[in-house]
């Protein structure tokens, strides 16, 4: 009898107290290892590993272009173009000048019965962002178009006897095409700089010929002329982005 009236004190105990109360303290029976176990914290279990974070790509080194006139001194397109038409250069159209930019100019250099020479000489600019959502650099972008406008100057229609090689210090890298091409009845001889700096690419064009007896220019001639003027336009490069 003692025992079951103590029973029966304990549970008239529990009910007084919150449902949630009795749940907690007052079953029946003693712990069981087991049911200190599933009650104890689960501190002792690894934190899982915190994600990591994406890999950010670093912003693009140059962020304008100058202007595509002003990228090589008068003096220099002077010296390469005798007589040139419009001595400011003629700007290129472009939809997007902040990434697209280009200017050239020609002149004719009449000598009479000694022949005359014939020269153009062009620049364009394309410069590329880095982007985030794709995971490449600005310069990373510039490398693939580098190779691109390389191939698309030794595809030039018409081009004949298409010759490349390393052009050394022009840029982060730089690669000469030279090529001759016929056209208006003449024989025209090009050299062609495409360059990098950062996440620029540069394309130079070089080229003439000669009119009434004129000889055309020699292919080094062309290519020193190509590669001063290149020098001047990634210099300028540099200059905007002070």
């Amino acid at each position: 009898m003692h025992r079951s009236a103590s029973r029966l004190t304990r549970l008239l105990a529990c009910a007084a107290v919150p449902v949630m109360l009795v749940v907690a303290g007052c079953s029946s029976g003693s712990d069981s290892d087991g049911d200190k176990k599933s009650a104890s914290p689960s501190s002792g279990a690894p934190d899982s590993p915190d994600a990591k974070p994406s890999a950010t790509v670093a912003p693009a080194k140059f962020a304008k272009l100058p202007t595509s006139c002003k990228t090589i001194s008068a003096k220099t397109v002077g010296l390469l173009v005798p007589e040139t038409k419009v001595k400011a250069g003629t700007v290129g159209k472009s939809s997007d000048l902040a990434n697209r930019t280009s200017c050239s100019w020609n002149g004719l250099d009449d000598n009479g019965v000694k022949g005359s020479q014939y020269r153009w000489l062009d620049v364009s600019l394309l410069r590329y962002d880095s982007e985030q959502a794709l995971g490449l650099s600005g310069e990373q972008r510039a490398e693939d178009s580098y190779v691109k406008e390389i191939a698309k100057a030794k595809a030039s229609e018409g081009a004949k006897k298409v010759r490349t090689s390393p052009a050394a210090g022009v840029g982060d890298v730089a690669t000469a095409v030279v090529y001759d091409l016929t056209k208006t009845g003449e024989d025209f001889n090009y050299a062609t700089i495409v360059t990098r700096t950062g996440n620029v690419v540069i394309t130079l064009t070089y080229n003439g010929t000669g009119y009434a007896g004129g000889n055309a220019p020699a292919d080094a001639e062309l290519m020193k002329g190509a590669v001063t003027a290149a020098k001047e336009a990634v210099a300028s490069v540099a200059v905007a982005n002070p």
